[in-house]
């Protein structure tokens, strides 16, 4: 089993800035996928951006210039930096790692809230 726990959520103004973190522990393999994920209400979860071991990373069109995800491979903790927020950014940031062996194990962590007003 692996546990997420998300931090850094809250509450800030068209132009601000946030910074996630979600740190792994437990059960984790050495090549894996951490990212982020986020679900506005009402909307589909969908992808943020994510991250593998080796450094590859993938990012939503919507995000790309102004989120940045980083990783620390050495203590399984990724991190998602947001600048130049957007009230369309609102959303539950849900952490989420892949990682595989002869099958694929996914899991979420509980999600933190992500609220961008004036």
């Amino acid at each position: 089993q692996v546990q997420l726990v998300e931090s850094g959520g809250g509450l800030v103004q068209p132009g601000g800035s946030l910074r996630l973190s979600c740190a792994a522990s437990g059960k984790i393999f050495s090549i894996n996928t951490m990212g982020w994920y986020r679900q506005a209400p009402g909307k589909q979860r969908e992808l943020v951006a994510t991250k593998t071991t080796g450094g590859s990373t993938n990012y939503a069109d919507s995000v790309k210039g102004r989120f940045t995800i980083s990783r620390d491979n050495a203590k399984n903790t990724v991190y998602l930096q947001m600048n130049s927020l957007k009230t369309e950014d609102t959303a539950v940031y849900y952490c989420n790692i892949i990682q595989r062996n002869y099958r694929a194990y996914e899991y979420w962590g509980q999600g933190t809230q992500v609220t961008v007003s004036s």
